[in-house]
C-alpha cells in the first residue's frame, strides 16, 4: 500500500532512519512511514494511522499550527516507546504514518475538500485502525469527521472535546474557521448537539451567545471548575457512559488551548486558567481506554510560537502517545 494510491495524501515531509540492529527504543526508530510497507494487507492490520493535517490559513487567531505536523514528528527522537507509569511498551504495536493532506495555498475550501476526501480514504481502508490526525488548527476536526462519516455512514458519530471553548462561531461571520467546527457538524447533520461533550470550558473566553446556542442545541458541557470539582477522571468516565449509549463511534479532539498558557505557550489563542499537564494527560488516557473512540486529533499548537525548548511540542506528542497508551490499556483488557 503505497501512499500514491491516496491522491490527497503527501508521504511524510522527512522519514527517521530505522536502526539496522531491529531494536525500537525509541519513537522515532519504531513509527514506520507507509511507504516502507509493501504488502497491503500488512498495512491495514497497522493499530494506529496518522495522518498530518496542516492547515492554519483558517484560524481566527495568527496561527502557525500547520507547521505542528513536521514538528510533532521531528520530536519523537525525544521520546522512549517505554511507558513507565503503565509498565507498556508502544513498540508492540503497530504504527504508520501516512503522510499529510496537500494543502491549497489560498483556497480554504479546497483545503477543507482534501481533508474530507483523505480522511474518508483513511477511515475506509483502516477500518479496524485507531485514526490519529495531527493538525492543523480546529477546523479540521470537522473535516475529519465528515471524512469518517462518508466512509460509515450508518454509524452514528459522537464528539469528546477538550477546549477552552465552545467552537460553536456562526460560519455567516467568518466562514468555517477554527471556531466552527461543532456548529459546523451539528449544521451539516453530521453529529447531534446531544451528542457533543466538551470538557475545560473556563474564564472569559466564550461569548454568552455561544453558551444559549449551545444549550438550544442539547450540547453537553462541563466548565473547568466543575470538572475539578467532580474529578478529570470522574467527569471523563460519566461522559464516555452517556455517549457510549447514543453512538456508535467516539471522536476524541484535543485543542492544545485547554491548557493554561503556563504549560502550554506554543498555542495561538493561549490563555491562563486552564487545565494543567497533568489533567489533560489523565483525561485523554481514560478516553483511549473506551472500545468505542476509533479517532482522536490534536489541534490549535503553533511550533512558531512556542519556547526554544519546544515544551508545547513535546507536550503534544505526550498527548499523542498517551492515547496509544490508552489503547494498549484497552486492548490488554479485552484479552
Amino acid at each position: 500500500m503505497k501512499s500514491f494510491l491516496y491522491p490527497k495524501i503527501n508521504p511524510p515531509s522527512f522519514m527517521w532512519v530505522q536502526p539496522e540492529n531491529g531494536v525500537m527504543s525509541k519513537v522515532h526508530e519504531w513509527i514506520q512511514p507507509i511507504t516502507a510497507i509493501t504488502d497491503p494487507e500488512e498495512a491495514k492490520n497497522a493499530e494506529v494511522v496518522i495522518l498530518g493535517v496542516p492547515l492554519s490559513r483558517s484560524s481566527i487567531s495568527a496561527s502557525g499550527a500547520s507547521e505542528f505536523p513536521e514538528a510533532f514528528r521531528r520530536s519523537w527522537r525525544s521520546f522512549a516507546t517505554y511507558n513507565l507509569d503503565d509498565d507498556i511498551d508502544l513498540s508492540e504495536m503497530s504504527v504508520l504514518d501516512t503522510g499529510d493532506v496537500p494543502m491549497h495555498v489560498t483556497d480554504i475550501r479546497k483545503c477543507h475538500e482534501n481533508i474530507v476526501e483523505a480522511s474518508a480514504a483513511i477511515h475506509g481502508d483502516f477500518r479496524n485502525s485507531k485514526v490519529c490526525a495531527i493538525g492543523g488548527d480546529h477546523s479540521i476536526t470537522a473535516m475529519m469527521v465528515k471524512g469518517m462519516h462518508k466512509a460509515n455512514p450508518s454509524e452514528r458519530i459522537g464528539i469528546l472535546q477538550f477546549d477552552t471553548h465552545f467552537d460553536l462561531r456562526d460560519m455567516s461571520d467568518n466562514g468555517p474557521s477554527n471556531g466552527t467546527p461543532m456548529r459546523n457538524l451539528i449544521e451539516s447533520g453530521v453529529v447531534e448537539g446531544r451528542n457533543m461533550y466538551n470538557i475545560g470550558l473556563h474564564g472569559f473566553f466564550n461569548t454568552k451567545d455561544l453558551k444559549q446556542y449551545a444549550d438550544e442545541k442539547g450540547v453537553n458541557y462541563f466548565t473547568l471548575r466543575q470538572a475539578r470539582k467532580k474529578g478529570i477522571e470522574e467527569t471523563v468516565l460519566q461522559c464516555l457512559d452517556e455517549l457510549s449509549s447514543k453512538v456508535d463511534t467516539i471522536y476524541l479532539t484535543v485543542d492544545m488551548d485547554v491548557l493554561d498558557i503556563a504549560y502550554a505557550p506554543g498555542v495561538p489563542a493561549s490563555t491562563p486558567g486552564g487545565m494543567t499537564t497533568a489533567e489533560l494527560l489523565e483525561g485523554v488516557l481514560e478516553v483511549a481506554k473506551h472500545p468505542k473512540v476509533k479517532a482522536m486529533d490534536i489541534v490549535c499548537l503553533d511550533p512558531l510560537k512556542d519556547t526554544n525548548a519546544q515544551a508545547t511540542v513535546k507536550l503534544g506528542t505526550h498527548v499523542f502517545l498517551t492515547f496509544l497508551t490508552g489503547v494498549m490499556l484497552r486492548q490488554r483488557a479485552s484479552n
